[in-house]
């Protein structure tokens, strides 16, 4: 599978707001034990991720994220994205590495960005 394919599904889960629509963005792009980090929190199970994107959209109303950069190799990859809410306004920016197993699942996703003062 393309692993930028894979990875814009799984980014497109960020975006679209019901469970169901991002259950079924999980399945297709992130194998169930993916490890998800960023500075400020860590999921290991779906259901956490889960949670976690929808208290996110709580906080920032439409909010995802638009992959300006994308680069991959071996079983890696380097993503460059802005932030951004239901307009498309640039809220910030930041950079994610994933890792992806032998069937192209994500596995990790590490997210680095700057946070708030």
């Amino acid at each position: 599978m393309d692993k930028q394919k894979t990875w814009e599904t799984y980014a497109s889960a960020w975006k679209v707001e019901s469970k169901e629509e991002k259950i079924a963005l999980f399945r297709q792009s992130m194998n169930e034990s993916v490890v998800y980090t960023d500075p400020l929190t860590q999921t290991k199970t779906w259901d956490d991720l889960l949670q976690y994107m929808l208290d996110f959209h709580q906080r920032v109303d439409g909010g995802h994220f638009v992959t300006t950069y994308f680069m991959a190799h071996h079983s890696k990859c380097l993503a460059k994205w802005n932030m951004c809410n239901r307009e498309g306004h640039i809220l910030g920016e930041g950079i994610s590495i994933g890792e992806y197993n032998d069937e192209g699942q994500l596995v990790s996703a590490t997210g680095f960005f700057e946070l708030p003062e």
